[in-house]
């Protein structure tokens, strides 16, 4: 295959261009951006903190929901720290070998928390229609087991695409990437050569891992729904949907935003490129941001968990000044 004397063999840097069309005003775009990372971070680490120091969430929802945050914090942070330096510091260039690390946590942490929200509904699917069998079937050992194999699942999808990129496209027509991140498709896009098994490889990903857990999870409510109308009393019925309800709009919120970024990367070609790396930026950051304000405000356990740690500190910074006030009169 012939070449253009235009194209870079295996170039070292990449250029990120952030969002094509709006430069002039990334600065401002940086802004909420770091304010849903910060409230992330904050949310899912107090989350981490609760479960962990509360040996009454020490059941498979709640490590389930501790695994959702640690992915939810890895996510946020693949993408925000680089982003955040191509809108605010001007620092565009990326070393190659670096933006497909990127890429690689990004998409891997994403297949990791679809994984994980099979595992809650499955979770949920036990709690409810066997309630007896629950505590057995679902032991610490499993839990465990299952959150290693949706771990290594993602890990063993996403690597082969990385391998592929390095093993396949030698020759690039450009070395910017009109894009905020390292995205599969974005890197993939800039080759000179045939990338179609590149492609087939990223929708074989996309289609395994959405396709089997929605899939699976669609099934698991569908029977938890079936179940609880069968329930003689109003008062269980309403306990039963609450119980679900958190994890219903956790997963939609996941997967229509993921839908929506997956479907406009590829085939919405009339859609301005900047509402597309928009939409895909947001996609990322929403899931962490959301989940431990849903969790928080949805679960009752842990919401007092979280009132009494607020109210401890509150307390003890009022003894404390009163403590100084006293010391300073005597």
């Amino acid at each position: 295959m012939l070449f253009s004397n235009s194209t870079v063999f295996m170039p070292s840097v990449l250029t990120l261009v952030g969002i094509p069309g709006l430069e002039s005003v990334q600065c401002w775009i940086g802004i909420p951006f770091f304010a849903m990372y910060l409230i992330a971070m904050i949310g899912n680490f107090l989350l981490l903190a609760v479960i962990q120091s509360e040996h009454s969430l020490h059941e498979p929802m709640y490590i389930f929901l501790a695994m959702l945050g640690t992915t939810d914090i890895g996510l946020a942070t693949s993408i925000m720290p680089k982003m955040l330096g191509v809108f605010w510091f001007h620092m565009p260039e990326i070393y190659f070998d670096s933006c497909l690390l990127q890429m690689w946590f990004i998409h891997t942490f994403q297949c990791i928390e679809s994984g994980i929200l099979l595992a809650m509904a499955f979770d949920r699917y036990i709690a409810i229609c066997y309630p007896l069998r629950h505590a057995t079937i679902l032991t610490f050992q499993l839990v465990i087991r299952i959150g290693t194999a949706v771990t290594l699942r993602a890990a063993a999808l996403v690597t082969p695409c990385i391998i592929l990129i390095k093993s396949r496209l030698k020759f690039y027509h450009t070395t910017i990437i009109s894009h905020s991140y390292c995205e599969h498709m974005a890197i993939v896009k800039l080759a000179a050569g045939s990338i179609w098994i590149n492609k087939i490889s990223g929708l074989f990903v996309a289609f395994t891992v959405a396709g089997f857990d929605i899939i699976f999870i669609s099934l698991s409510y569908i029977q938890i729904l079936t179940t609880v109308l069968r329930l003689p009393q109003k008062e269980a019925r309403f306990k039963a949907f609450d119980t679900c309800i958190t994890h219903v709009c956790v997963f939609l919120q996941f997967y229509l935003l993921g839908f929506f970024s997956f479907f406009t990367h590829r085939f919405g070609s009339h859609i301005p490129p900047y509402i597309h790396i928009l939409f895909s930026s947001v996609y990322l950051l929403v899931p962490p941001f959301l989940n431990p304000l849903v969790y928080g405000l949805k679960t009752r356990q842990i919401r007092s968990h979280v009132v009494k740690i607020f109210s401890k500190e509150s307390n003890k910074c009022i003894a404390t000044v009163i403590q100084e006030v006293q010391t300073r009169n005597v």
